[in-house]
Protein backbone atom coordinates (compact mmCIF):
# COMPACT_ATOMS: atom_id res chain seq x y z
CA UNK A 1 0.00 0.00 0.00
CA UNK A 2 3.01 2.40 0.49
CA UNK A 3 4.23 1.48 -2.68
CA UNK A 4 0.42 2.96 -4.49
CA UNK A 5 0.95 6.06 -2.32
CA UNK A 6 4.35 6.86 -3.05
CA UNK A 7 4.02 5.96 -6.94
CA UNK A 8 0.49 8.44 -7.17
CA UNK A 9 2.00 10.85 -5.42
CA UNK A 10 5.18 10.65 -7.81
CA UNK A 11 3.35 9.98 -10.53
CA UNK A 12 -0.33 10.87 -10.65
CA UNK A 13 -3.55 8.50 -10.85
CA UNK A 14 -3.07 7.75 -14.54
CA UNK A 15 0.28 6.66 -14.24
CA UNK A 16 -0.03 4.52 -11.73
CA UNK A 17 -0.40 0.53 -12.42
CA UNK A 18 -0.74 -2.09 -10.75
CA UNK A 19 2.37 -3.27 -12.44
CA UNK A 20 4.37 -0.22 -11.08
CA UNK A 21 2.85 -1.10 -7.65
CA UNK A 22 4.07 -4.58 -8.06
CA UNK A 23 7.30 -3.55 -9.08
CA UNK A 24 8.07 -0.72 -6.41
CA UNK A 25 6.98 -3.39 -3.87
CA UNK A 26 9.01 -5.78 -5.21
CA UNK A 27 6.58 -8.38 -5.32
CA UNK A 28 5.46 -10.79 -8.58
CA UNK A 29 2.10 -8.80 -10.14
CA UNK A 30 0.22 -11.69 -9.55
CA UNK A 31 1.11 -11.34 -5.63
CA UNK A 32 -0.78 -7.98 -5.68
CA UNK A 33 -4.12 -9.29 -7.89
CA UNK A 34 -4.09 -12.01 -4.88
CA UNK A 35 -4.93 -9.61 -2.93
CA UNK A 36 -6.70 -6.49 -4.63
CA UNK A 37 -8.34 -6.13 -8.38
CA UNK A 38 -7.42 -2.73 -9.63
CA UNK A 39 -5.36 -0.14 -7.79
CA UNK A 40 -8.18 1.71 -6.89
CA UNK A 41 -8.90 -1.06 -4.31
CA UNK A 42 -5.73 -0.64 -3.23
CA UNK A 43 -5.17 3.09 -2.81
CA UNK A 44 -8.88 3.14 -1.15
CA UNK A 45 -7.14 0.09 1.59
CA UNK A 46 -4.23 2.57 1.94
CA UNK A 47 -6.52 5.98 2.28
CA UNK A 48 -8.52 3.85 4.83
CA UNK A 49 -5.70 2.88 6.67
CA UNK A 50 -4.23 6.38 6.46
CA UNK A 51 -7.33 8.28 7.08
CA UNK A 52 -8.10 6.48 10.58
CA UNK A 53 -5.03 7.87 12.45
CA UNK A 54 -4.71 11.20 10.28
CA UNK A 55 -8.15 12.44 10.18
CA UNK A 56 -9.06 11.48 13.84
CA UNK A 57 -10.72 13.45 16.26
CA UNK A 58 -8.75 14.55 19.78
CA UNK A 59 -10.70 14.08 22.62
CA UNK A 60 -12.08 17.21 23.67
CA UNK A 61 -9.75 19.53 25.95
CA UNK A 62 -9.45 23.28 25.65
CA UNK A 63 -12.55 25.42 24.36
CA UNK A 64 -14.57 24.38 21.31
CA UNK A 65 -13.52 26.88 19.48
CA UNK A 66 -9.75 25.35 20.22
CA UNK A 67 -11.32 22.06 19.56
CA UNK A 68 -12.54 22.61 15.85
CA UNK A 69 -9.25 24.85 14.85
CA UNK A 70 -6.88 21.80 15.87
CA UNK A 71 -9.38 19.80 14.18
CA UNK A 72 -9.06 21.86 11.04
CA UNK A 73 -5.76 22.25 10.97
CA UNK A 74 -5.33 18.24 10.99
CA UNK A 75 -7.67 18.23 7.98
CA UNK A 76 -5.88 20.73 6.33
CA UNK A 77 -2.68 19.48 6.89
CA UNK A 78 -3.80 15.51 5.84
CA UNK A 79 -4.54 16.47 2.77
CA UNK A 80 -0.89 17.92 1.90
CA UNK A 81 0.01 14.71 2.72
CA UNK A 82 0.47 11.44 0.48
CA UNK A 83 -2.75 9.72 2.17
CA UNK A 84 -4.16 13.32 1.24
CA UNK A 85 -3.27 13.16 -2.27
CA UNK A 86 -4.49 9.86 -2.87
CA UNK A 87 -8.06 10.74 -0.99
CA UNK A 88 -7.93 14.20 -3.87
CA UNK A 89 -6.85 11.11 -6.67
CA UNK A 90 -9.83 8.89 -5.85
CA UNK A 91 -12.38 11.78 -5.50
CA UNK A 92 -11.19 13.02 -8.90
CA UNK A 93 -11.67 9.68 -10.34
CA UNK A 94 -14.90 9.05 -8.52
CA UNK A 95 -15.99 11.69 -11.36
CA UNK A 96 -15.37 9.81 -13.92
CA UNK A 97 -16.07 5.76 -12.56
CA UNK A 98 -19.40 5.01 -11.19
CA UNK A 99 -17.73 1.95 -9.25
CA UNK A 100 -15.05 3.78 -8.08
CA UNK A 101 -17.67 6.68 -6.27
CA UNK A 102 -19.47 3.30 -5.24
CA UNK A 103 -16.82 2.02 -3.26
CA UNK A 104 -15.68 5.50 -2.05
CA UNK A 105 -18.89 5.88 -0.74
CA UNK A 106 -19.32 2.37 0.75
CA UNK A 107 -15.31 1.99 2.24
CA UNK A 108 -14.29 5.27 3.34
CA UNK A 109 -16.72 8.26 2.93
CA UNK A 110 -19.45 7.09 4.92
CA UNK A 111 -17.06 5.78 7.79
CA UNK A 112 -15.42 9.04 7.95
CA UNK A 113 -18.59 10.94 7.99
CA UNK A 114 -19.57 8.85 11.13
CA UNK A 115 -15.86 9.94 12.82
CA UNK A 116 -16.79 13.22 12.03
CA UNK A 117 -20.02 13.54 13.02
CA UNK A 118 -19.12 11.91 16.59
CA UNK A 119 -16.15 13.97 17.46
CA UNK A 120 -18.17 17.35 16.44
CA UNK A 121 -21.11 16.06 18.65
CA UNK A 122 -18.12 15.61 21.74
CA UNK A 123 -17.27 18.75 21.69
CA UNK A 124 -20.75 20.29 21.21
CA UNK A 125 -21.92 18.32 24.03
CA UNK A 126 -19.06 19.64 26.20
CA UNK A 127 -19.87 22.99 25.19
CA UNK A 128 -23.62 22.84 25.92
CA UNK A 129 -23.48 20.58 28.89
CA UNK A 130 -25.60 18.30 26.51
CA UNK A 131 -26.04 16.58 23.80
CA UNK A 132 -26.95 17.75 20.60
CA UNK A 133 -29.63 16.55 17.75
CA UNK A 134 -28.10 14.26 15.26
CA UNK A 135 -29.26 16.51 12.40
CA UNK A 136 -27.87 18.99 13.90
CA UNK A 137 -24.85 17.85 14.02
CA UNK A 138 -24.50 16.41 10.73
CA UNK A 139 -25.23 19.70 9.49
CA UNK A 140 -22.80 21.63 11.26
CA UNK A 141 -20.66 18.73 9.76
CA UNK A 142 -21.18 20.16 6.65
CA UNK A 143 -20.58 24.02 7.68
CA UNK A 144 -17.48 22.73 9.56
CA UNK A 145 -15.82 20.51 6.74
CA UNK A 146 -17.26 22.55 3.40
CA UNK A 147 -14.69 25.22 3.00
CA UNK A 148 -12.13 23.40 3.52
CA UNK A 149 -12.78 20.71 1.07
CA UNK A 150 -13.81 23.37 -1.33
CA UNK A 151 -10.68 25.72 -0.59
CA UNK A 152 -8.53 22.25 -1.42
CA UNK A 153 -10.53 20.59 -3.78
CA UNK A 154 -11.72 23.02 -6.13
CA UNK A 155 -9.86 25.56 -5.47
CA UNK A 156 -6.56 24.24 -5.22
CA UNK A 157 -5.63 26.69 -2.42
CA UNK A 158 -3.98 26.21 1.15
CA UNK A 159 -6.14 26.99 3.97
CA UNK A 160 -5.28 29.78 5.66
CA UNK A 161 -5.90 30.69 9.35
CA UNK A 162 -8.61 33.39 8.13
CA UNK A 163 -10.88 30.70 6.86
CA UNK A 164 -10.22 28.46 9.90
CA UNK A 165 -11.31 30.51 12.34
CA UNK A 166 -14.14 32.05 10.75
CA UNK A 167 -15.19 28.60 9.65
CA UNK A 168 -15.29 27.73 13.66
CA UNK A 169 -17.31 31.18 14.46
CA UNK A 170 -19.73 29.92 12.18
CA UNK A 171 -20.03 26.54 13.26
CA UNK A 172 -20.11 27.48 17.30
CA UNK A 173 -22.57 30.85 16.20
CA UNK A 174 -25.65 28.42 16.65
CA UNK A 175 -24.39 26.47 19.46
CA UNK A 176 -23.88 29.92 21.88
Amino acid sequence: MNAADDLLVEQGFTATTIEGIAARAGVAKQTIYRWWKSKVDILLDALVDDAREGLAWADPAGTPADDLTSHLRRVAAFFQEPAGQVLQALLGHARLDKDTAVALRDRFLRDQRERDVAGLSAILERHLGEAPQHETVDRLVDLLLGPVSYRILVLGAPVDEDLVQATVRAVLQPAD
